[in-house]
């Protein structure tokens, strides 16, 4: 059965309004989160959370509800470790609330908390998303979830079992779940509440100290008072989740396989402790840097959004996020090229350029199309160029001052436009800055399978290459054009077949200009380089059938 546009965010949400309805909860509005973290700098995977908690808020909307997403920043978190690239001076800070350290990047925020939840909500702007914004510090302050608070230390030792039953955690089965913040010298985690008194609202401490990591980290010894209405101090996320959720009337949110312990405790708690049934949850798997490694705020490996839309566009960024959830995912900023190319697909199979006989496939690449574009899809699609393409010829004219209007002369020249949108222009700029980084040292490695008569071909078409003497463009770039069939007929390959993989290995499409032409504008010697890239090696003989002409 087609649910909505036939995509996961449909789908999720669908399962969403049949939930509640069997709850028999209020739908007027259906409130989703996302927990923004703010004790390093953000990054695709933090990024994605809250993205796709946003789908679900619109998909819901496309079924005629009303919904919204709540960011909560978590800026009461202490600070663990420093972020690899900032100042070491930060580390006199371990273990101080986020919102109470100075902003390490100068005076633009009111801390360092505040600066890191900014990069995230100003990716969010970029992306057009809409959110209402939560601070944890001023939501503690508040008092907002004093009562969530009482009725979880009231229940403590039930708690302390559940988790330690779930999570096989047993540490708050001798401590109560809160960090109270130690007055004396304003760290978190340090000091061990001891007592609550529940008629009072207080929790006695000992600032007695912790460990963090494989490092141990001693208190000031102080003995204080917290009461739970100046906000100073919060729960841990093994119960803050469910807190959450009953203050807010969450009814979804994502989360991360590698916090499934904890969101299945807090589930309990919100429905045994807290009476609210939990929200629902979609599982997700984590972003992979190239390497396999997990994609993290202090391992130095973050790709921020910020980044990546200095090389691609607000879609290519939404596509990378919308178009699945489940599976674990590489990703790095080698990947804009084709995101920025699978963005121009989806947009010809929604204008119809492009066709696809399988109905459902069709129908998903529409509807992730029309939530790129929060269900406000532009009239007419956009120029298409194929990024390498654009990539290479601003590597050509890199240190020339009019770089735009020479790349924009070639796809001219090529029959590729005949006109200048802005969105054009942006996208010139941006591949000529990944050229700048990402091509300037080197050249991309192309996995194609390829047969030995094929990869024959190859080999002596970059022997020819290698072998001609400079002439008249115009005649060499049709000498070049002529010799292509040639090697295709002589090698018994398909002509369309040999120029697809040729198109393939110098800007990964599968056609463009004519390639006669963009082999001398591209230069014969950087051609013959990236074929024998491809190649694998420079010195691979020729096959033993070769004969110069």
């Amino acid at each position: 059965m087609l649910i909505g546009k036939g995509t996961w965010l449909d789908k999720a949400a669908y399962e969403l309004i049949s939930r509640e309805k069997r709850l028999n909860r209020n739908l007027n509005l259906i409130r989703v989160e996302s927990g923004l973290g703010a004790s390093g700098i953000p990054h695709l995977g933090s990024l994605g959370d809250a993205v796709r908690a946003y789908g679900i808020a619109i998909a819901l909307k496309n079924m005629g509800f009303n919904a919204e997403l709540l960011a909560y920043s978590d800026d009461m978190d202490g600070l663990r470790k420093v972020p690899s690239g900032l100042s070491k001076d930060l580390a006199s800070y371990i273990a101080t609330p986020v919102s109470n350290i100075p902003d390490p990047f100068g005076t633009c925020h009111q801390s360092y908390g505040g600066h890191m939840t900014w990069l995230l909500l100003d990716a969010l702007d970029r992306l057009k998303i809409k959110y209402t914004h939560v601070s944890g510090q001023k939501t503690y302050k508040s008092g907002l979830l004093l009562n969530q608070i009482d009725k979880i230390l009231n229940d403590h030792q039930r708690i302390g079992k559940k988790i330690a039953e779930i999570a096989g955690q047993a540490k708050y089965q001798q401590s109560l779940p809160y960090f109270p913040v130690c007055h004396n010298c304003g760290r978190i985690y340090l000091a061990t509440p001891t007592d609550y008194l529940s008629d009072k609202k207080l929790v006695k401490y000992h600032c007695i100290g912790t460990r963090i990591g494989n490092v141990e980290i001693k208190g000031c010894g102080y003995y204080g008072d917290s009461y739970l209405q100046d906000g100073d101090g919060k729960l841990p996320w093994k119960v803050e989740f469910a807190a959450r959720w009953q203050a807010f009337d969450i009814r979804f949110e994502a989360y991360g396989k590698d916090i499934l312990d904890s969101v299945k405790v807090n589930d309990w708690i919100s429905d045994e402790i807290l009476e609210f049934a939990h929200p629902m949850h979609v599982k997700y798997e984590m972003f992979l840097d190239k390497g396999g490694k997990k994609i993290s705020k202090s391992s130095g490996n973050v790709l921020t959004p910020q980044t990546w839309l200095r090389y691609g566009t607000a879609e290519s960024l939404l596509l990378l996020l919308y178009k699945r959830i489940s599976g674990t995912r590489h990703v790095s900023i080698e990947d804009v090229p084709n995101l920025m190319d699978e963005y121009d697909f989806f947009e010809d199979m929604y204008f119809g350029t492009v066709t696809e006989d399988n109905t459902a496939k069709r129908t998903k690449i529409m509807g992730i199309y029309e939530y790129i574009h929060h269900l406000q899809p532009p009239k007419a699609p956009s120029t298409h160029i194929p990024y390498r393409i654009l990539a290479q010829q601003a590597l050509l004219f890199r240190d020339q001052r009019n770089l735009v209007e020479k790349v924009y002369d070639r796809l001219v020249k090529y029959g590729l436009v005949k006109e200048k949108p802005d969105s054009l222009i942006k996208k010139i700029q941006m591949a000529s800055n990944w050229a700048s980084v990402y091509l300037s040292s080197g050249f991309e490695r192309i996995d194609l399978n390829l047969s030995q008569t094929q990869q024959d071909a190859i080999l002596e078409l970059t022997h020819y290459l290698k072998s001609l003497n400079a002439s008249n463009p115009d005649e060499l770039s049709k000498t070049i054009q002529s010799e292509i069939f040639s090697i295709a007929r002589k090698r018994g390959v398909q002509p369309k077949e040999f120029f697809t993989i040729l198109y393939r290995i110098l800007i990964n499409t599968d056609k463009g200009p004519r390639l006669g032409n963009y082999i001398v504008d591209l230069g014969i010697d950087r051609t013959s380089k990236q074929l024998d890239n491809f190649c694998g090696n420079a010195q691979h003989e020729l096959p033993s059938d070769y004969h110069e002409s």
